[in-house]
C-alpha cells in the first residue's frame, strides 16, 4: 500500500466507525443503558471493531502464514489494510472520548490511543512490523468478550447465564490472547533487538511495558469484580442461611 492509500484506508476507518457509532444510536436501547448513551454507543462501537479486526487478523496468519515466519519484513497488502483500518478505530475512539467525557475520567484509554496509534503509525509507514502488529491485535479476540461484558452490565444483564458463560470465556480468552501474547511480543522483541533499529526497539519496548502493566490492572479487576465478588456473595448468604 502507498501512502496515499494508507491515509484513504485510514480515513475511511474513521469514517465507516462513525457510521457504525451513528447507526447503533439509533438502534434500541436498554431502558437502564438509557442513563448513558454516549457509553453505550461507545462500548459497542468498539465491540465491532473488536468482533472485525480479531477475526481479521486470524485470516491475516491463516491466508499469508509466511509473515509468521518473518514478522519484520514480510506482510500482505490485506494485514497492511488491517493495521491502517485499526489505527482509524482508535483515532476515532481518541476523538469521541475527548469530546464526550471529561479527560480525567480516560486519561488511561487516550494514553493507550495514543501508544498504539504511535506504533501502529511506525509499521504502516515504514512497511515494516506490519506482522509484529497484527499478532497484537490478536489481543482483540479477548476484548469481544470484554465489550460483551460491558454491554451485559449496561443492560442489567449481569446475574444471567449468558453473563457468567461470557465471564468464564473473557477470563480464558484474557490469559491465552492478552497476557500470553504480550509475553510472546516481549521476548520476540528482546531475542530480535539486533534486527530493530535502536528508535523502534525502544517505542516498542516501552509501548509493550505500558500495554502489560496496564492489562495486569485490569486482569485483576475483572478478579475482583466477576469472581472474587460472586464467592464473597455466596459465603454472606451461606452465613445468612446458618443464623436461619
Amino acid at each position: 500500500m502507498e501512502l496515499n492509500s494508507v491515509i484513504l484506508t485510514t480515513g475511511s476507518s474513521v469514517g465507516f466507525f462513525k457510521l457504525v457509532n451513528y447507526g447503533i444510536g439509533k438502534l434500541p436501547i436498554p431502558e437502564t443503558a438509557q442513563r448513558n448513551v454516549w457509553k453505550w454507543k461507545n462500548i459497542s462501537t468498539s465491540f465491532v471493531h473488536s468482533l472485525l479486526t480479531g477475526v481479521w487478523s486470524v485470516l491475516c496468519f491463516c491466508i499469508h502464514p509466511q509473515m509468521a515466519e518473518d514478522l519484520i519484513e514480510t506482510h500482505s497488502v490485506f494485514s497492511h489494510a488491517l493495521v491502517s483500518v485499526s489505527i482509524g478505530y482508535f483515532i476515532y475512539d481518541f476523538f469521541d472520548m475527548v469530546i464526550n467525557q471529561k479527560i480525567s475520567h480516560s486519561w488511561e484509554l487516550l494514553f493507550h490511543h495514543v501508544v498504539v496509534i504511535t506504533c501502529f503509525g511506525i509499521s504502516v509507514l515504514t512497511y515494516r512490523y506490519v506482522g509484529f502488529a497484527v499478532v497484537a491485535l490478536l489481543v482483540e479476540i479477548n476484548s469481544i468478550f470484554l465489550h460483551m461484558r460491558q454491554v451485559l452490565r449496561m443492560a442489567s444483564l449481569a446475574k444471567g447465564t449468558l453473563y457468567r458463560v461470557n465471564s468464564m470465556i473473557n477470563l480464558g480468552t484474557y490469559v491465552v490472547f492478552r497476557i500470553n501474547t504480550l509475553a510472546w511480543m516481549t521476548r520476540w522483541l528482546v531475542l530480535n533487538r539486533d534486527l530493530i533499529p535502536l528508535v523502534s526497539y525502544t517505542v516498542g519496548s516501552v509501548g509493550l511495558a505500558i500495554m502489560t502493566a496496564m492489562n495486569i490492572v485490569l486482569f485483576y479487576r475483572l478478579m475482583r469484580s466477576d469472581f472474587m465478588k460472586s464467592s464473597r456473595e455466596k459465603e454472606v448468604r451461606k452465613e445468612k442461611e446458618k443464623e436461619m
